[in-house]
């Protein structure tokens, strides 16, 4: 994998940058929604004020959950040193609200330049918060690379006219094809990084 005319790296942050075991069959479940339903879509669609507000109250405290269990993916803080240590601009877009995901970097202690969650742009697949990373760097979106673990991810890179890499689980490989490259372990990246240093700017 060639990746050194990327100037910037963003990532997705629940099965990307973290494993926050979770189980969005189980949310479903508790929401009484069925299997495989687009949360965040969905919830949209809920007109009736008292349904929307339990709906919310069950997705927020299954998001704070998985954060409070939120652990590292092997290879994924060796590789943000690294790109630190490079000077790389590093970014996560993320569909979770903010007060989740703030709660996941701390405990972590995770450091990226910027963080957008879906209160801070439109929730992916939205392009949007894509966009602003690139402007905020000044950088062209062509030059930066988004990895996530989910189609939304890559429709998202697609679509903001940025390559996406599909970083692989047990269960998201049939997202391949979408893929503009695919990662099996951030080792892999590292490795890349070092054999071809990148300069931001």
């Amino acid at each position: 994998m060639q990746l050194g005319e990327h100037r910037g790296v963003i990532f997705d942050l629940d099965g990307t940058l973290v494993d926050s075991r979770l189980d969005f069959g189980l949310l479903c479940q508790r929401l009484g929604w069925p299997a495989g339903t687009p949360i965040l879509e969905h919830l949209a669609t809920v007109k009736d004020p008292h349904e929307y507000q339990r709906a919310l109250g069950i997705i927020e405290q299954f998001e704070l959950e998985g954060a409070a269990a939120a652990q590292w993916m092997p290879g994924a803080a060796d590789l943000l040193a690294l790109l630190q240590q490079q000077q790389i601009p590093t970014a996560i877009l993320t569909r979770n609200m903010r007060s989740a995901t703030w709660h996941c970097l701390e405990r972590l202690g995770i450091a990226v330049d910027i963080v957008l969650t879906r209160e801070d742009a439109p929730a992916k697949p939205d392009p949007a918060g894509l966009l602003q990373i690139a402007s905020a760097w000044q950088l062209p979106p062509a030059e930066l690379i988004f990895i996530g673990d989910f189609h939304f991810d890559l429709a998202t890179a697609r679509a903001a006219g940025m390559p996406g890499c599909l970083y692989l689980n047990a269960q998201n490989g049939h997202y391949r094809t979408q893929a503009d490259f695919v990662l099996a372990h951030f080792a892999d990246l590292s490795l890349c990084y070092r054999m071809a240093p990148l300069t931001s700017g």
